[in-house]
Protein backbone atom coordinates (compact mmCIF):
# COMPACT_ATOMS: atom_id res chain seq x y z
CA UNK A 1 0.00 0.00 0.00
CA UNK A 2 1.41 3.68 -0.84
CA UNK A 3 1.57 5.30 2.04
CA UNK A 4 0.15 9.06 2.56
CA UNK A 5 2.23 9.66 5.58
CA UNK A 6 5.06 12.74 5.97
CA UNK A 7 8.19 12.78 6.90
CA UNK A 8 8.47 12.98 10.13
CA UNK A 9 12.52 14.82 9.72
CA UNK A 10 14.79 16.52 7.38
CA UNK A 11 18.10 15.40 6.85
CA UNK A 12 20.12 17.69 5.09
CA UNK A 13 23.87 17.28 4.31
CA UNK A 14 26.33 19.92 3.26
CA UNK A 15 28.43 18.68 0.29
CA UNK A 16 31.12 21.21 0.87
CA UNK A 17 31.68 19.30 4.46
CA UNK A 18 31.03 16.00 3.16
CA UNK A 19 34.25 13.73 3.00
CA UNK A 20 32.21 10.60 2.13
CA UNK A 21 33.97 9.15 5.19
CA UNK A 22 30.54 6.40 5.46
CA UNK A 23 29.95 6.96 9.50
CA UNK A 24 26.61 7.99 9.01
CA UNK A 25 25.91 5.10 6.90
CA UNK A 26 27.11 2.35 9.56
CA UNK A 27 25.70 4.55 12.80
CA UNK A 28 22.09 4.33 11.30
CA UNK A 29 19.95 1.28 11.84
CA UNK A 30 16.85 2.79 9.82
CA UNK A 31 19.19 2.75 6.50
CA UNK A 32 18.72 6.46 5.94
CA UNK A 33 21.94 7.31 4.12
CA UNK A 34 23.74 5.23 1.28
CA UNK A 35 27.01 5.75 -0.81
CA UNK A 36 26.50 5.63 -4.42
CA UNK A 37 29.91 4.04 -5.95
CA UNK A 38 28.96 5.01 -9.27
CA UNK A 39 28.18 8.65 -8.86
CA UNK A 40 30.66 8.57 -5.69
CA UNK A 41 27.94 10.56 -3.85
CA UNK A 42 26.24 10.14 -0.57
CA UNK A 43 22.32 10.18 -0.21
CA UNK A 44 19.80 10.51 2.18
CA UNK A 45 16.16 9.02 2.50
CA UNK A 46 14.80 11.07 5.06
CA UNK A 47 11.37 8.64 5.57
CA UNK A 48 12.61 6.17 8.35
CA UNK A 49 14.54 8.59 9.97
CA UNK A 50 13.56 8.53 13.61
CA UNK A 51 15.74 11.45 14.74
CA UNK A 52 17.76 9.96 17.05
CA UNK A 53 20.97 11.82 15.99
CA UNK A 54 23.20 9.76 16.07
CA UNK A 55 24.73 10.22 12.79
CA UNK A 56 24.97 13.84 13.35
CA UNK A 57 27.13 13.72 16.55
CA UNK A 58 29.18 11.28 14.82
CA UNK A 59 29.88 13.11 11.29
CA UNK A 60 33.45 13.81 11.94
CA UNK A 61 33.08 17.21 9.90
CA UNK A 62 29.27 18.50 11.01
CA UNK A 63 28.01 18.20 7.52
CA UNK A 64 24.77 16.62 8.38
CA UNK A 65 21.74 18.07 10.18
CA UNK A 66 18.26 16.45 11.30
CA UNK A 67 15.55 18.33 12.16
CA UNK A 68 11.29 18.46 12.37
CA UNK A 69 10.25 18.13 8.61
CA UNK A 70 8.72 21.79 7.86
CA UNK A 71 5.95 20.18 5.59
CA UNK A 72 3.17 20.11 7.02
CA UNK A 73 -1.02 20.00 6.49
CA UNK A 74 -3.31 23.38 6.38
CA UNK A 75 -3.25 24.18 9.99
CA UNK A 76 -6.36 23.30 11.71
CA UNK A 77 -6.88 23.38 15.55
CA UNK A 78 -8.54 20.27 16.09
CA UNK A 79 -7.03 18.44 13.18
CA UNK A 80 -2.86 18.66 14.50
CA UNK A 81 -0.30 17.06 12.39
CA UNK A 82 0.12 14.48 14.95
CA UNK A 83 -3.47 13.44 14.91
CA UNK A 84 -3.87 13.08 11.42
CA UNK A 85 -0.39 11.10 10.83
CA UNK A 86 -2.03 8.70 13.95
CA UNK A 87 -5.31 8.57 11.67
CA UNK A 88 -3.71 7.84 8.57
CA UNK A 89 -1.00 5.06 9.50
CA UNK A 90 -3.89 3.14 11.75
CA UNK A 91 -5.70 3.48 7.88
CA UNK A 92 -2.88 1.78 6.48
CA UNK A 93 -1.68 -0.44 9.49
CA UNK A 94 -5.27 -1.37 11.26
CA UNK A 95 -3.03 -1.74 14.41
CA UNK A 96 -2.33 0.03 17.66
CA UNK A 97 -0.01 2.57 17.36
CA UNK A 98 3.30 2.11 19.59
CA UNK A 99 5.29 4.12 20.93
CA UNK A 100 8.29 4.73 23.53
CA UNK A 101 9.35 6.56 26.43
CA UNK A 102 7.40 9.33 28.54
CA UNK A 103 4.34 11.50 27.96
CA UNK A 104 5.23 14.61 25.37
CA UNK A 105 2.10 16.24 25.63
CA UNK A 106 1.70 19.92 27.31
CA UNK A 107 0.54 18.98 30.14
CA UNK A 108 0.96 20.94 32.67
CA UNK A 109 4.76 20.19 34.52
CA UNK A 110 3.84 21.56 38.32
CA UNK A 111 7.74 21.35 38.86
CA UNK A 112 8.07 24.24 37.05
CA UNK A 113 5.44 26.46 38.54
CA UNK A 114 6.69 25.96 41.76
CA UNK A 115 10.12 27.85 43.39
CA UNK A 116 12.46 27.26 46.61
CA UNK A 117 12.78 29.27 49.84
CA UNK A 118 16.14 30.72 50.58
CA UNK A 119 17.23 32.05 54.37
CA UNK A 120 17.72 36.02 54.63
CA UNK A 121 19.42 37.70 57.90
CA UNK A 122 16.99 35.52 60.33
CA UNK A 123 18.05 32.26 59.39
CA UNK A 124 21.44 31.92 57.93
CA UNK A 125 22.55 29.62 55.07
CA UNK A 126 24.51 26.93 55.44
CA UNK A 127 27.77 26.82 53.18
CA UNK A 128 27.75 23.03 52.12
CA UNK A 129 31.58 23.20 51.09
CA UNK A 130 32.25 24.20 54.58
CA UNK A 131 29.90 22.30 57.08
CA UNK A 132 28.51 18.62 56.61
CA UNK A 133 25.48 17.82 54.36
CA UNK A 134 23.05 14.85 54.69
CA UNK A 135 21.58 13.18 51.76
CA UNK A 136 21.75 9.86 52.80
CA UNK A 137 18.15 8.60 53.30
CA UNK A 138 16.65 5.33 54.73
CA UNK A 139 13.72 3.58 52.82
CA UNK A 140 11.55 1.16 54.99
CA UNK A 141 9.08 1.52 57.46
CA UNK A 142 9.72 3.48 60.65
CA UNK A 143 8.27 2.24 64.56
CA UNK A 144 5.83 4.23 65.96
CA UNK A 145 8.18 5.06 69.12
CA UNK A 146 11.98 4.69 69.45
CA UNK A 147 12.29 3.17 73.06
CA UNK A 148 16.27 3.09 74.14
CA UNK A 149 18.16 2.06 76.73
CA UNK A 150 20.96 3.76 78.26
CA UNK A 151 23.78 1.92 80.10
CA UNK A 152 26.90 3.89 81.45
CA UNK A 153 27.92 6.02 78.02
CA UNK A 154 26.54 3.75 75.87
CA UNK A 155 22.93 3.90 74.28
CA UNK A 156 21.25 1.15 72.68
CA UNK A 157 17.72 1.03 70.65
CA UNK A 158 15.54 -1.54 72.10
CA UNK A 159 12.34 -1.16 69.90
CA UNK A 160 12.25 -3.59 67.17
CA UNK A 161 13.05 -2.05 63.81
CA UNK A 162 11.55 -3.11 60.44
CA UNK A 163 14.44 -3.31 57.60
CA UNK A 164 15.93 -0.37 56.25
CA UNK A 165 17.49 0.19 53.25
CA UNK A 166 20.38 3.19 53.31
CA UNK A 167 21.48 5.45 49.94
CA UNK A 168 23.60 7.98 50.03
CA UNK A 169 21.46 10.14 47.76
CA UNK A 170 17.50 10.31 47.51
CA UNK A 171 17.90 8.91 43.53
CA UNK A 172 17.66 6.06 42.56
CA UNK A 173 17.08 4.51 39.33
CA UNK A 174 13.68 3.88 38.05
CA UNK A 175 12.83 0.13 36.76
CA UNK A 176 14.17 -1.30 33.51
CA UNK A 177 14.34 -4.48 32.21
CA UNK A 178 17.20 -6.78 31.11
CA UNK A 179 14.92 -7.70 27.69
CA UNK A 180 13.35 -3.92 27.53
CA UNK A 181 17.28 -2.86 27.35
CA UNK A 182 20.64 -4.42 26.47
CA UNK A 183 22.72 -6.36 28.99
CA UNK A 184 25.55 -3.17 28.77
CA UNK A 185 22.75 -0.73 29.68
CA UNK A 186 21.27 -2.95 32.61
CA UNK A 187 24.98 -3.52 33.90
CA UNK A 188 25.48 0.50 33.62
CA UNK A 189 22.82 0.74 35.75
CA UNK A 190 23.95 -1.66 38.02
CA UNK A 191 27.00 -0.44 38.21
CA UNK A 192 26.42 3.34 39.02
CA UNK A 193 24.10 2.11 41.84
CA UNK A 194 26.64 -0.02 43.37
CA UNK A 195 29.69 2.88 42.97
CA UNK A 196 27.55 5.70 44.25
CA UNK A 197 25.31 3.55 47.16
CA UNK A 198 22.23 3.84 45.76
CA UNK A 199 20.19 1.20 44.12
CA UNK A 200 18.69 0.09 40.51
CA UNK A 201 15.34 -1.75 39.85
CA UNK A 202 15.67 -4.15 37.74
CA UNK A 203 12.21 -5.06 36.18
CA UNK A 204 9.93 -7.40 35.80
CA UNK A 205 13.21 -9.60 33.66
CA UNK A 206 15.08 -10.85 36.36
CA UNK A 207 18.18 -10.26 37.75
CA UNK A 208 20.83 -12.43 35.77
CA UNK A 209 22.52 -14.53 38.05
CA UNK A 210 26.09 -13.83 37.56
CA UNK A 211 25.04 -10.09 38.61
CA UNK A 212 23.48 -11.47 41.86
CA UNK A 213 26.65 -11.18 44.01
CA UNK A 214 28.34 -8.64 42.94
CA UNK A 215 25.14 -6.09 42.53
CA UNK A 216 22.45 -7.43 44.86
CA UNK A 217 22.98 -5.50 47.38
CA UNK A 218 22.11 -2.30 45.14
CA UNK A 219 19.43 -3.65 43.44
CA UNK A 220 15.52 -3.95 43.54
CA UNK A 221 14.33 -6.70 42.47
CA UNK A 222 10.63 -6.77 41.20
CA UNK A 223 7.87 -9.03 41.77
CA UNK A 224 5.43 -8.47 38.51
CA UNK A 225 2.29 -9.96 36.79
CA UNK A 226 4.26 -12.27 34.59
CA UNK A 227 6.46 -13.72 37.71
CA UNK A 228 9.56 -13.58 35.41
CA UNK A 229 12.73 -14.79 37.14
CA UNK A 230 11.06 -14.81 40.23
CA UNK A 231 12.70 -17.57 42.86
CA UNK A 232 13.84 -17.47 46.28
CA UNK A 233 17.22 -16.86 45.53
CA UNK A 234 16.42 -13.72 43.01
CA UNK A 235 14.39 -12.33 46.17
CA UNK A 236 17.14 -12.93 48.52
CA UNK A 237 19.99 -11.70 46.18
CA UNK A 238 18.46 -7.95 46.12
CA UNK A 239 18.22 -4.93 48.98
CA UNK A 240 14.60 -4.78 48.27
CA UNK A 241 11.53 -6.72 46.70
CA UNK A 242 9.21 -4.60 45.04
CA UNK A 243 5.71 -5.86 44.26
CA UNK A 244 4.73 -4.26 40.26
CA UNK A 245 1.03 -3.31 40.29
CA UNK A 246 1.12 -0.20 37.72
CA UNK A 247 3.92 1.54 35.33
CA UNK A 248 2.65 5.77 34.64
CA UNK A 249 3.42 4.81 31.18
CA UNK A 250 0.45 2.23 30.52
CA UNK A 251 -1.72 1.94 33.64
CA UNK A 252 -4.12 -0.75 33.61
CA UNK A 253 -2.85 -2.69 31.02
CA UNK A 254 0.27 -5.37 30.62
CA UNK A 255 3.43 -5.83 29.10
CA UNK A 256 4.49 -7.77 25.71
CA UNK A 257 8.77 -8.26 25.07
CA UNK A 258 8.18 -10.00 21.43
CA UNK A 259 10.13 -13.37 20.99
CA UNK A 260 12.90 -11.95 18.55
CA UNK A 261 13.81 -10.00 21.60
CA UNK A 262 13.96 -13.10 23.98
CA UNK A 263 17.86 -14.55 23.59
CA UNK A 264 19.33 -16.92 25.50
CA UNK A 265 20.44 -15.29 27.97
CA UNK A 266 17.31 -13.16 29.13
CA UNK A 267 15.27 -16.63 28.33
CA UNK A 268 17.51 -18.01 30.92
CA UNK A 269 17.04 -14.95 33.65
CA UNK A 270 13.31 -14.76 32.74
CA UNK A 271 12.79 -18.54 33.10
CA UNK A 272 10.98 -18.64 30.10
CA UNK A 273 11.86 -20.75 26.40
CA UNK A 274 14.03 -18.81 23.97
CA UNK A 275 12.27 -17.05 21.04
CA UNK A 276 9.21 -17.07 22.88
CA UNK A 277 6.92 -13.78 23.55
CA UNK A 278 7.05 -12.60 27.32
CA UNK A 279 3.69 -11.71 28.15
CA UNK A 280 2.43 -9.94 31.29
CA UNK A 281 -1.29 -10.10 32.21
CA UNK A 282 -2.50 -6.16 32.93
CA UNK A 283 -3.87 -7.35 36.35
CA UNK A 284 -1.58 -9.61 39.19
CA UNK A 285 -3.88 -12.91 38.85
CA UNK A 286 -3.62 -13.90 42.63
CA UNK A 287 -4.53 -9.89 43.62
CA UNK A 288 -8.05 -8.86 43.38
CA UNK A 289 -8.58 -7.00 46.97
CA UNK A 290 -6.37 -5.28 49.65
CA UNK A 291 -6.52 -8.61 51.19
CA UNK A 292 -4.75 -10.50 48.32
CA UNK A 293 -2.18 -7.69 48.31
CA UNK A 294 -1.53 -8.13 52.02
CA UNK A 295 -0.84 -11.79 51.17
CA UNK A 296 1.37 -11.27 48.44
CA UNK A 297 3.62 -9.09 50.54
CA UNK A 298 3.68 -11.36 53.63
CA UNK A 299 4.76 -14.32 51.70
CA UNK A 300 7.97 -11.79 50.35
CA UNK A 301 8.80 -11.26 53.50
CA UNK A 302 8.45 -15.11 54.90
CA UNK A 303 10.60 -15.77 51.57
CA UNK A 304 13.46 -13.27 52.44
CA UNK A 305 13.21 -13.77 56.40
CA UNK A 306 11.53 -10.51 56.99
CA UNK A 307 15.04 -8.86 56.32
CA UNK A 308 14.20 -6.89 53.25
CA UNK A 309 11.47 -3.80 52.76
CA UNK A 310 8.72 -4.61 50.49
CA UNK A 311 7.49 -2.00 47.92
CA UNK A 312 4.54 -1.39 46.14
CA UNK A 313 4.65 0.12 42.63
CA UNK A 314 1.34 1.61 41.37
CA UNK A 315 0.51 4.12 38.40
CA UNK A 316 -0.66 7.52 39.61
CA UNK A 317 -4.49 7.63 39.02
CA UNK A 318 -7.58 9.11 40.08
CA UNK A 319 -8.09 7.38 43.38
CA UNK A 320 -4.16 7.23 44.37
CA UNK A 321 -4.41 8.81 47.86
CA UNK A 322 -7.16 6.01 49.26
CA UNK A 323 -5.12 3.29 47.39
CA UNK A 324 -1.61 4.19 49.08
CA UNK A 325 -3.88 4.16 52.01
CA UNK A 326 -4.61 0.74 51.28
CA UNK A 327 -1.50 -0.08 50.45
CA UNK A 328 0.40 0.96 54.02
CA UNK A 329 -2.46 -1.08 55.30
CA UNK A 330 -1.60 -4.25 53.92
CA UNK A 331 2.32 -4.15 55.13
CA UNK A 332 4.09 -2.28 52.39
CA UNK A 333 6.83 -0.78 53.81
CA UNK A 334 7.41 1.09 50.51
CA UNK A 335 4.78 2.76 48.29
CA UNK A 336 6.57 4.04 45.04
CA UNK A 337 3.90 6.19 42.72
CA UNK A 338 4.89 6.44 39.08
CA UNK A 339 3.02 9.50 37.18
CA UNK A 340 1.96 10.63 33.93
CA UNK A 341 5.13 10.88 32.39
CA UNK A 342 6.85 7.67 33.13
CA UNK A 343 8.75 6.64 30.64
CA UNK A 344 8.38 3.36 29.18
CA UNK A 345 9.65 1.34 26.06
CA UNK A 346 6.50 0.11 24.48
CA UNK A 347 3.35 1.25 24.67
CA UNK A 348 0.09 1.88 23.39
CA UNK A 349 0.01 5.70 22.34
CA UNK A 350 -3.57 6.53 23.40
CA UNK A 351 -2.86 5.01 26.82
CA UNK A 352 0.52 6.93 27.33
CA UNK A 353 -1.20 9.82 26.03
CA UNK A 354 -4.57 10.20 28.23
CA UNK A 355 -4.51 8.29 31.30
CA UNK A 356 -2.89 8.81 34.51
CA UNK A 357 -2.46 11.76 36.40
CA UNK A 358 0.75 14.03 37.23
CA UNK A 359 3.05 12.94 39.76
CA UNK A 360 3.09 16.51 41.31
CA UNK A 361 -0.31 16.36 42.42
CA UNK A 362 -0.43 12.72 42.93
CA UNK A 363 2.39 12.94 45.13
CA UNK A 364 1.11 15.80 47.23
CA UNK A 365 -2.52 14.12 47.84
CA UNK A 366 -0.98 10.97 49.16
CA UNK A 367 1.70 12.64 51.46
CA UNK A 368 -1.35 14.49 53.31
CA UNK A 369 -3.69 11.37 53.06
CA UNK A 370 -0.92 8.65 54.72
CA UNK A 371 -0.15 12.09 57.55
CA UNK A 372 -4.14 12.88 57.86
CA UNK A 373 -4.39 9.22 58.93
CA UNK A 374 -1.51 8.94 60.98
CA UNK A 375 0.38 6.15 59.33
CA UNK A 376 3.03 8.58 56.83
CA UNK A 377 6.18 7.02 59.04
CA UNK A 378 4.73 3.43 57.98
CA UNK A 379 5.79 3.84 54.81
CA UNK A 380 8.58 5.34 52.56
CA UNK A 381 7.53 7.19 49.26
CA UNK A 382 9.24 7.32 46.35
CA UNK A 383 7.88 9.60 43.28
CA UNK A 384 8.07 8.69 39.56
CA UNK A 385 7.86 10.37 36.23
CA UNK A 386 9.56 13.23 34.70
CA UNK A 387 12.52 13.97 37.11
CA UNK A 388 14.95 15.62 35.07
CA UNK A 389 17.00 17.86 37.31
CA UNK A 390 18.06 17.94 40.75
CA UNK A 391 15.51 21.27 41.19
CA UNK A 392 12.77 18.81 40.75
CA UNK A 393 14.05 16.48 43.05
CA UNK A 394 14.21 18.58 45.73
CA UNK A 395 10.29 19.84 45.07
CA UNK A 396 9.30 16.46 45.26
CA UNK A 397 11.46 15.78 48.67
CA UNK A 398 9.00 18.99 50.26
CA UNK A 399 6.25 17.61 48.53
CA UNK A 400 6.36 14.39 50.83
CA UNK A 401 8.79 12.29 48.99
CA UNK A 402 11.57 10.33 50.32
CA UNK A 403 13.46 9.49 47.32
CA UNK A 404 12.71 9.54 43.60
CA UNK A 405 13.22 7.20 40.58
CA UNK A 406 14.79 8.29 37.48
CA UNK A 407 14.71 6.62 34.12
CA UNK A 408 14.07 8.73 31.47
CA UNK A 409 17.24 11.04 32.79
CA UNK A 410 19.57 8.05 33.45
CA UNK A 411 18.78 6.86 29.76
CA UNK A 412 19.67 10.22 28.31
CA UNK A 413 22.91 10.35 29.90
CA UNK A 414 24.02 6.90 28.42
CA UNK A 415 23.27 8.75 24.99
CA UNK A 416 19.13 8.12 24.45
CA UNK A 417 17.60 11.47 22.64
CA UNK A 418 13.94 10.58 23.60
CA UNK A 419 13.37 9.70 19.53
CA UNK A 420 10.43 7.37 21.12
CA UNK A 421 10.98 4.27 18.94
CA UNK A 422 12.46 2.13 21.90
CA UNK A 423 9.74 -0.45 20.52
CA UNK A 424 11.72 -1.04 17.08
CA UNK A 425 14.16 -2.81 18.78
CA UNK A 426 16.41 -0.57 16.79
CA UNK A 427 17.75 1.66 19.21
CA UNK A 428 20.90 3.31 17.53
CA UNK A 429 22.53 4.04 20.67
CA UNK A 430 22.83 0.99 21.92
CA UNK A 431 20.27 1.25 24.57
CA UNK A 432 16.70 -0.43 23.67
CA UNK A 433 18.11 -2.84 21.52
CA UNK A 434 18.89 -6.77 21.60
CA UNK A 435 21.39 -6.38 17.96
CA UNK A 436 24.53 -7.40 18.74
CA UNK A 437 26.00 -4.54 16.31
CA UNK A 438 23.99 -2.12 18.18
CA UNK A 439 24.47 -2.66 21.84
CA UNK A 440 28.18 -3.28 21.27
CA UNK A 441 28.08 0.60 20.73
CA UNK A 442 27.06 1.09 24.65
CA UNK A 443 30.76 0.12 26.93
CA UNK A 444 29.17 -0.29 30.30
CA UNK A 445 32.52 1.35 31.55
CA UNK A 446 31.72 4.67 30.25
CA UNK A 447 28.01 4.77 30.11
CA UNK A 448 28.27 3.75 34.24
CA UNK A 449 31.13 7.14 35.12
CA UNK A 450 28.01 9.22 33.37
CA UNK A 451 25.64 7.81 35.24
CA UNK A 452 27.74 8.16 38.23
CA UNK A 453 28.59 11.83 37.36
CA UNK A 454 24.94 13.08 36.89
CA UNK A 455 24.16 11.60 40.22
CA UNK A 456 27.22 13.48 41.40
CA UNK A 457 26.43 16.86 39.91
CA UNK A 458 22.60 16.61 40.89
CA UNK A 459 24.08 15.80 44.77
CA UNK A 460 26.30 18.59 44.72
CA UNK A 461 23.13 21.21 43.00
CA UNK A 462 20.67 19.69 46.14
CA UNK A 463 23.13 20.07 48.83
CA UNK A 464 23.88 23.85 48.03
CA UNK A 465 19.88 24.28 47.86
CA UNK A 466 19.46 22.83 50.96
CA UNK A 467 22.36 24.98 52.15
CA UNK A 468 20.50 28.29 51.01
CA UNK A 469 17.27 27.13 52.67
CA UNK A 470 19.09 26.95 56.32
CA UNK A 471 18.91 22.98 55.96
CA UNK A 472 21.67 20.57 56.47
CA UNK A 473 19.59 17.37 56.34
CA UNK A 474 17.74 15.88 53.38
CA UNK A 475 15.36 14.77 56.26
CA UNK A 476 14.35 18.07 57.37
CA UNK A 477 12.56 19.29 53.78
CA UNK A 478 10.64 15.63 53.42
CA UNK A 479 7.12 16.97 53.72
CA UNK A 480 8.10 20.44 54.59
CA UNK A 481 5.83 22.61 51.65
CA UNK A 482 6.47 25.66 54.07
CA UNK A 483 9.60 26.06 51.45
CA UNK A 484 7.79 25.98 48.15
CA UNK A 485 5.26 28.41 46.56
CA UNK A 486 3.23 28.48 43.28
CA UNK A 487 3.43 30.14 40.20
CA UNK A 488 1.04 30.67 38.18
CA UNK A 489 -1.48 27.91 39.56
CA UNK A 490 -5.02 27.75 40.02
CA UNK A 491 -6.47 27.45 43.75
CA UNK A 492 -7.53 24.43 42.97
CA UNK A 493 -4.05 23.21 42.28
CA UNK A 494 -2.52 24.88 45.25
CA UNK A 495 -4.99 23.20 47.61
CA UNK A 496 -4.34 19.80 45.87
CA UNK A 497 -0.51 20.65 46.43
CA UNK A 498 -0.81 21.84 49.69
CA UNK A 499 1.64 24.59 48.88
CA UNK A 500 0.68 28.63 48.96
CA UNK A 501 1.01 30.87 46.20
CA UNK A 502 4.36 33.33 45.61
CA UNK A 503 3.91 36.09 48.13
CA UNK A 504 2.04 34.85 50.71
Amino acid sequence: MFSHLLPEFLVERRSDRCIKCRVCERQCPNGVHHYDPELDLMFSDESPCVGCQRCVVFCPTNALSVYPHPTTYRPNASWTREKLQDLKKQAETGGVILTGSGNDKPYRIYWDHLVLNASQVTNPSIDPLREPMELRTYLGRKPDTLEVEVCGDKVSITSRLSPNVPVETPILFSAMSYGAISYQAFVSLAMAAKEFGTLFNTGEGGLPREMREKFGQNAIVQCASGRFGVDPEYLNSAAMVEIKIGQGAKPGIGGHLPGEKVAANIALTRMIPEGTDALSPAPQHDIYSIEDLSMLIYALKEATNYEKPVSVKIAAVHNVAAIASGIVRAGADIVAIDGLRGGTGAAPKAIRDNVGIPIELALAAVDRRLREEGIRHKCSIIAASGIRCSADVVKAIALGADAVYIGSAALVAMGCTLCQKCYTGKCAWGICTQDPYLTRRLNPEIASQRLVNLLRGWSHEIKEMLGGMGINAIESLRGNREHLRGVGLEGWELDVLGVKGAGE
